[in-house]
């Protein structure tokens, strides 16, 4: 399994617009936290890593277009995020 420290994904970076904000490679830990944590309030650091919510292998293969997924879901404290195969984060906070 990749260490969660050497799997990054695209997170909004600051000054992020609607249309065309800037993103930024991060960790998978720490662009999940802060994903989960923007879209809820909660605080990141009470987040676990994302090993602890979803394959980390299962990302890497998404992310190296070695699957047939084009994303991949998987919750986190009660919330749904979304990985695409271009690395993007997204959370649904409902």
């Amino acid at each position: 399994m990749p260490a969660s420290e050497d799997l990054y994904v695209l997170a909004p970076g600051e000054g992020e617009g609607e249309s065309d904000g800037w993103v930024s490679p991060q960790p998978i830990d720490e662009a999940v936290r802060t994903a989960v944590a923007d879209a809820t309030d909660a605080d990141p650091d009470e987040i676990a890593g994302a090993e602890s919510y979803v394959d980390l292998d299962a990302v890497a293969a998404l992310l190296d277009g070695d699957g047939e997924e084009e994303s991949l879901t998987f919750t986190v404290e009660g919330h749904e995020v979304t990985i695409d195969g271009g690395g993007h984060v997204a959370v649904d906070p409902e």
